[in-house]
C-alpha cells in the first residue's frame, strides 16, 4: 500500500480555499481546482516507488491484477480527483469510446498537434464521469424539457430570444433542441453579445430560478453559453449526492466540492462559457439531443457498510464507508487496483494515517485494512 503525493491543479475556476479548508492547510491565494489522484501522465500521484505511472509499468499484472490489464490493458483505467469549484466550468460534452477513436484517428491522420488550441481528441478513450458532493454542489446536466426552456427563455421578456422559445414549442423534441442549440452557437457574435447583456440584466432583476444564469453571465458576459445553460436542467446536489455524466450529455459544473472520478482520457468538446476553442459541427455529432431527468444518484448500501454509486460502465466503481470510532477493522483487499481517499475525519489504512484529502492507492491482491472515525471513499473497477 502506498501513499500518495497528489497534484493540484491551479485552474482559474478553482476555490482558493475549498481544498485547504478541507486539508486543514493555509490558502496561498491562488485558486485549487482539482486535487488528481491517479496514473495520468499529464499529473500522476507520487509515492515511495517513484511516480504511480512508473509503479505500474515496471510490473502491470502485480499492481492492477490480471484481470484488470486483460479488460483495460496495463494502465489504470480511471482517475480520481477532488474538485473544487470557485467559478463555473465550461459547458461540455464528451464523445463514447467510437467517436473518441474515431475523432482521434481523423486528428492524427490530418496531422493536427496534440497540444493545437483547436485539437478536440487528446486520445482515444471515452470519458464517462460521476461527481460526488462533498458540500452542496451545484451544476448543469442534461436537456430540460423543451418546452419548460421555452418558458425559462420567455419569461425573461427579452425579444431577441423569442425566435429560439418558437424553435422550442416545434416538434419533434430532438429536432427542436438540436435547431436551438445550432442557432445559439452559430448566431451572429455581436448580436449575441447584445442578447446575452439583455438576458442578464433581466436574470439579475428577477431573480430566483434565474439567479444560476445571472452568476454565468458574470463570470463569462456576452458568451452564447449562457443563453446555451438555460436549455439544461439545474441540478443542486446535498452532501453525498452523485451525478453520472455519460457520453453526449451536455453539462457544466457551477460551484461547490466533491469528489470526482472519470476514465483515464482529456476527450471534452465545449459548448460555451469558456474562450476555448468551440467547434460547432463536431460538438453538434458528439451531444445526444435527449431531454430529461438528470437522474441524482444515492448510494446504495450493502451488508458491510460499503455504499456504492452505481454506474454502467466498468472503468470505475466509486464507493464510501462511513467508519465509526471503535468497530472493528474492516479488510478492503480486492483483486483489483483500488485509491482509498480519506475525506472527513481520522482513518488509519494499514501502517498509513489518513486525514482529510489524504489518500493511498492498494495494489490489487493486497490486504487492506481500515478503521478509524471518519468517511473513506475507494475507487476501484469492475473486471
Amino acid at each position: 500500500m502506498d501513499r500518495l503525493d497528489n497534484t493540484i491543479r491551479p485552474y482559474a475556476w478553482g476555490s482558493p480555499t475549498a481544498i485547504p479548508h478541507l486539508t486543514g492547510v493555509e490558502p496561498t491565494g491562488e485558486p485549487q481546482a482539482e486535487m488528481w489522484m491517479g496514473a495520468h501522465p499529464g499529473a500522476p500521484s507520487r509515492t515511495t516507488r517513484g511516480s504511480l505511472v512508473e509503479v505500474i509499468d515496471a510490473n502491470p499484472e502485480a499492481e492492477l491484477g490480471k484481470a484488470a490489464v486483460a479488460k483495460f490493458g496495463p494502465h489504470l483505467p480511471f482517475l480520481l480527483k477532488i474538485l473544487a469549484a470557485g467559478a463555473p466550468l465550461s459547458l461540455q460534452v464528451h464523445p463514447n469510446l467510437e467517436q473518441a477513436k474515431e475523432g482521434y484517428e481523423d486528428e492524427e491522420r490530418r496531422g493536427i498537434p496534440a497540444d493545437a488550441p483547436h485539437r478536440n481528441y487528446k486520445d482515444a478513450n471515452h470519458k464517462p464521469e460521476l461527481i460526488c458532493a462533498l458540500t452542496e454542489f451545484d451544476g448543469l446536466c442534461g436537456f430540460r424539457d423543451p418546452l419548460q426552456a421555452a418558458g425559462l427563455l420567455a419569461g425573461l421578456g427579452v425579444d431577441s430570444l423569442k425566435p429560439y422559445v418558437d424553435l422550442l414549442h416545434a416538434r419533434p423534441e430532438d429536432a427542436a433542441l438540436r435547431e436551438v442549440l445550432t442557432a445559439i452557437l452559430t448566431a451572429d457574435p455581436e448580436e449575441m453579445a447584445h442578447t446575452v447583456a439583455e438576458t442578464t440584466a433581466a436574470a439579475t432583476r428577477l431573480g430566483g430560478d434565474y439567479a444560476p444564469y445571472a452568476d454565468l453571465a458574470h463570470h463569462y458576459p456576452g458568451d452564447p453559453g449562457v443563453i446555451a445553460a438555460m436549455l439544461l436542467n439545474h441540478v443542486r446536489l446535498q452532501p453525498g449526492e452523485a451525478l453520472f455524466l455519460g457520453a453526449g450529455i451536455p453539462h457544466a459544473y457551477l460551484n461547490g466540492l466533491g469528489v470526482e472520478i472519470m476514465a483515464n482520457s482529456d476527450n471534452v468538446l465545449r459548448c460555451g462559457l469558456t474562450p476555448k476553442h468551440v467547434d460547432v459541427p463536431e460538438l453538434l455529432r458528439i451531444v445526444r439531443f435527449e431531454a430529461g431527468d438528470p437522474g441524482v444518484l444515492r448510494p446504495e448500501a450493502s451488508p458491510d457498510g460499503e455504499e456504492v454509486y452505481e454506474t454502467p460502465i466498468d472503468e470505475f466503481r466509486l464507493s464510501r464507508y462511513v467508519l465509526a470510532e471503535g468497530a472493528a477493522a474492516r479488510d478492503l483487499a480486492l483483486d483489483t487496483p483500488q485509491i482509498l481517499l480519506c475525506t472527513a475525519g481520522s482513518v488509519r489504512a494499514g501502517e498509513h494515517e489518513l486525514g482529510p484529502g489524504q489518500s493511498v492507492f492498494v495494489p490489487a491482491g493486497e490486504k487492506a485494512e481500515v478503521c478509524g472515525a471518519g468517511t473513506v471513499f475507494r475507487a476501484t473497477v469492475i473486471v
